[in-house]
């Protein structure tokens, strides 16, 4: 499922944490060293990830430093922490164990410790100015697929709003995917991550390509992380100790990260990040709220490039074993059963029940066409348009 040309090595095995030492021990022997820089959480330092992850390193004669002051939205200001302790410490080798949070922080700080200024001079892609440090990252939820990509996505520490920095040497060279590093997440962190997974491969699968030259591989990746949360995210909500099911979701959580890799997202993400700026609502349950919309949005395109949406959101509802009458049919069922699994995690289902009103859209909408992965939808947006994807998530 995973391509050998991708530049992230992907490992999947149950309790495949205990081969980090070993493979942190090669990847800092390559730059002549063996200290590592290990980036985590408050959360998942208080479930022993990062103790156990540290004391694997240890043990294979690493020298550890352990920085777990990341926020779960981090901004360049939690980037610039995790720097200046970087810095004092001088690492060949970065670790991040945690979620999105804690591998996007050590993504940036890799960034500002070897090329130096601040979070917000990388805005963009191909932007460090010299080759970052190796980075093997270690999730403990099954939604972001930061394990794979090579942006940091990461909030302004002025305004809040999201960027994205990347450069190609910011990809983790090893993603190690342990499902019993999932087993102690709650039932709502679990619900919204796998929320996010699915967000990421619907919407990666159909957008547009960030590179010209991509051979199709965000349909491919999309379509197979698509299936895969379609059958898995039930699965682990009503059988949480269930290590295979937890399995199926990390690998649906890389695949849709590859998908970004080569496509990036759509206006679901656009909408979501002025929800959680202004109105707390989680990612990925504001993603997940808005994201049933979207698809029947784009389905309903009625040009030339309306079809080759409907028929690639037919492929993954058709993958997935939905039925439908053709491939509008096909891309109903697609929203249908995203808005299935949506209401499956429990948390909401409309953003009228998550506090917003229909006063707050023109804002909403506003700052929604603002954001640059509205550029990557399949279909033209405006102001105009948010507001009334908006009121239909209402």
């Amino acid at each position: 499922m995973f391509r050998d040309d991708e530049r992230t090595r992907v490992i999947e095995e149950v309790g495949g944490l205990a081969r980090l030492g070993s493979l942190a021990a090669e990847l800092a022997s390559e730059s002549g060293g063996e200290r590592v820089m290990l980036v985590s959480d408050p959360g998942v330092a208080a479930a022993g990830h990062a103790d156990r992850a540290a004391g694997v390193m240890r043990a294979a004669g690493l020298e550890v430093a352990l920085h777990v002051d990341v926020a779960e939205n981090p901004s360049s200001d939690d980037v610039a922490k995790a720097a200046a302790a970087a810095q004092a410490f001088g690492p060949e080798l970065y670790v991040a164990v945690g979620g999105g949070s804690a591998i996007d922080t050590a993504k940036g700080a890799n960034f500002v410790e070897v090329c130096g200024g601040r979070m917000e001079d990388y805005r963009g892609h191909d932007t460090a100015t010299a080759p970052l440090r190796p980075l093997i990252a270690v999730p403990t939820t099954a939604g972001t697929g930061s394990e794979v990509q090579s942006f940091a996505l990461v909030g302004d520490g002025e305004t809040g709003a999201k960027m994205a920095c990347g450069d190609p040497s910011a990809a983790p060279r090893v993603a190690l995917l342990d499902p019993e590093l999932t087993m102690t997440m709650p039932r709502r962190v679990t619900a919204m991550t796998g929320l996010d997974t699915l967000a990421h491969a619907v919407e990666s699968a159909v957008a547009r390509p960030r590179d010209p030259s991509t051979d199709g591989r965000s349909r491919v990746y999309g379509g197979a992380a698509f299936g895969l949360v379609s059958a898995g995210l039930p699965c682990v909500l009503e059988a949480p100790e269930d290590v295979d099911a937890r399995a199926r979701m990390m690998r649906a959580s890389a695949l849709a990260g590859l998908a970004i890799e080569h496509a990036m997202l759509g206006v679901a993400h656009s909408m979501a990040n002025p929800l959680t700026r202004h109105h707390g609502v989680p990612h990925g349950l504001a993603v997940g709220v808005t994201l049933p919309h979207v698809v029947r949005f784009n389905a309903a395109d009625d040009s030339v490039e309306g079809d080759m949406i409907r028929r690639t959101y037919a492929e993954l509802a058709s993958a997935a074993g939905l039925a439908g009458e053709g491939d509008r049919g096909l891309a109903e069922a697609l929203a249908g059963r995203c808005a299935e699994l949506l209401a499956l995690a429990d948390l909401g289902t409309t953003l009228g029940a998550l506090g917003v009103t229909s006063a707050d859209l023109p804002a909403l909408a506003l700052e929604a066409n603002e954001q640059w992965t509205a550029r990557f939808n399949p279909r033209g947006v405006d102001a105009a348009a948010f507001e009334a994807l908006l009121g239909a998530a209402l």
